[in-house]
């Protein structure tokens, strides 16, 4: 069982974050779902202080599962004004511990990209039955978390953007990049080994080429995981930029 993150454990950015909004209250908590007969557990962060909230982001979590990680980053939405469910597509009962389980639960989903998009689309369609929950949604996500919302987009979901960090950015055979229905925005380091510029290059110009509108922004030296705290890979300053990237693309897009 997760064990919800206390204020001593929250980045000083979400401390200020609260501080600065007045008498709000972020709440956070799980939520069970059902997608195809398999049980998933999400996590949803509102701001109790706002009567409307700005909008809806979905979080899609990296290769280990849903972790601190993620309820941390809703959190933070949560005290921008937001309504964030972090989605689940391993499901309730994956416990991965260690890179072998986290290798075998994502690529089973790379390998069935049916059953992805399938996981994913009902996730999002789940996202309008939460507490806050409103008709503009953006998908975001973190390297793995990162690939899932470029699938989602290239599987025609009718979100109003998709953002990915550090994102796997190879396209799948068989696929393209013609059902992309909204604006997508990539954050991504020019040192990624993982999707080394060839990739991002390669996903930018298909996305040109099929008239779609795409962003991005690539930080000179970052590593794979810049954004993961603790991480051999953290890079403060392409962290930091990156979230204020990704609140204008939130701003401009709700």
């Amino acid at each position: 069982m997760r064990t919800a993150l206390t204020l001593a454990a929250i980045p000083v950015t979400l401390a200020g974050l609260l501080a600065t909004a007045a008498s709000a209250e972020i709440v956070g908590e799980y939520h069970s779902y059902t997608v195809d007969d398999t049980t998933f557990e999400g996590y949803v962060a509102t701001n109790t202080d706002l009567e409307t909230p700005r909008g809806t982001v979905l979080i899609v979590h990296d290769w280990d599962g849903m972790t601190e990680y993620e309820e941390r980053r809703a959190d933070m939405l949560a005290a921008l004004g937001y309504t964030a469910f972090a989605i689940d597509v391993y499901g309730a009962d994956a416990d991965p511990q260690g890179m072998e389980e986290y290798q075998a639960l994502s690529g089973a989903l790379y390998q069935d990209r049916d059953l992805f998009r399938e996981r994913l689309m009902g996730s999002i369609a789940e996202a309008a039955n939460i507490t806050g929950a409103t008709e503009n949604m953006v998908m975001m996500g973190y390297c793995f978390g990162g690939a899932a919302a470029l699938e989602a987009a290239r599987a025609g979901a009718e979100l109003d953007g998709f953002v990915s960090f550090h994102g796997g950015l190879d396209l799948p055979e068989g696929q393209d990049y013609s059902g992309v229905a909204a604006p997508v925005m990539v954050f991504h380091g020019s040192a990624d080994p993982v999707s080394d510029m060839t990739a991002f290059g390669a996903l930018m110009s298909g996305l040109a080429e099929a008239g779609k509108t795409a962003n991005a922004q690539v930080y000179g030296g970052a590593l794979h995981s810049f954004t993961v705290y603790g991480s051999d890979d953290y890079d403060l300053n392409a962290d930091q930029a990156s979230w204020a990237g990704l609140q204008t693309f939130l701003s401009d897009t709700f």
